[in-house]
């Protein structure tokens, strides 16, 4: 059993009934839901996952002092660590008094302002430049199980998608990194004998292209080690993971190299195709960087598309 299911069926089972008959007053309050950093929060968790921090539990979110004071939430807590103990074979972890860092009683401003910097879901345009991509998926992804006051939904909808001129600043960045190491440099990494700086730049090739991709399907892309994971169930592009994976992990001797380099350029041809389908590009070439620039300045925004075009990556 996936570990979202295991928490929405343990919330069901004995946190709901809690909730509604002990804390009815404060009940419209209160948000329940599990969502942040661990893999079943994205769905990636598997057999490997149960080894740690893998258990029956949710989190119950909390508005501030001024609607729900201390000892609300200390009884609160309180009643949630009174909750069976194990559950379909899995057993809970202890949990500190107040909460926990994935399960338990929080405070929803907390929560939000310990992931991506604000209280409330609202990002200045820096913010939304520099907050890690990570950090804005682990704020929107798993599961909000009951929301009282709409709140939290509230903020996970301002925080579920990059605002149109951030996601094509973000393109354009990455477009233009996916064009220096890999339609440039990987060829004259090569050139030069020096295969570790090729292979450096098959990397940064295959990272700045993974980050395109994710912007092109308007998803966030995951912590490193589910990005991969994550972009094959993309609508768009999905089988450009298989081709990362391969430039990442293979050397580059001569006959490999040539390889590389041709598939370099089938995966800017794709990226490309993908950028016209969308509108996004007046640029008529396979050269990268000239897409990049083409993105950048249809920017409406004049202050944001005259930022460094590299200021989203």
């Amino acid at each position: 059993m996936k570990g979202l299911e295991l928490s929405e069926r343990f919330y069901e089972e004995y946190g709901k009934p809690m909730l509604s008959e002990q804390f009815s007053n404060v009940l419209s309050h209160l948000a329940v839901g599990l969502f942040g950093s661990g893999s079943e929060c994205g769905g990636f968790d598997d057999e490997v996952s149960t080894d740690h921090d893998f258990e029956p539990g949710f989190c119950i979110f909390l508005p501030g002092e001024d609607v729900i004071d201390r000892r609300t939430a200390f009884l609160l807590e309180r009643a949630y660590a009174k909750l069976p103990k194990e559950y379909m074979g899995y057993t809970r972890s202890a949990i500190a008094p107040v909460g926990g860092a994935r399960h338990g009683v929080l405070r929803t401003a907390e929560f939000f302002q310990n992931i991506v910097g604000t209280p409330d879901g609202i990002l200045t345009v820096s913010q939304w430049l520099t907050v890690p991509e990570h950090a804005l998926f682990e704020a929107t992804n798993g599961k909000l199980f009951y929301d009282g006051s709409g709140e939290v939904k509230k903020i996970r909808d301002a925080l579920s998608r990059y605002p149109e001129d951030i996601r094509k600043k973000k393109l354009a960045g990455n477009l233009l990194l996916m064009a220096q190491s890999g339609q440039y440099n990987y060829r004259r990494c090569l050139n030069h004998g020096e295969t570790g700086a090729a292979q450096l730049a098959a990397g940064a090739f295959v990272n700045a292209m993974m980050r395109t991709v994710f912007l092109l399907n308007d998803a966030y892309m995951p912590y490193y080690k589910w990005s991969f994971r994550a972009m094959r169930s993309l609508p768009n592009l999905a089988l450009l993971a298989e081709t990362a994976e391969y430039l990442i992990s293979t050397d580059n001797e001569p006959e490999l190299a040539e390889s590389k380099a041709d598939m370099i350029e089938d995966a800017a041809a794709e990226i490309i195709d993908e950028l016209n389908a969308q509108g996004l590009t007046k640029a008529v070439c396979g050269d990268l960087e000239k897409h990049a620039y083409s993105v950048n300045d249809a920017i409406a925004d004049g202050e944001i598309r005259n930022l460094h075009i590299l200021a989203g990556v």
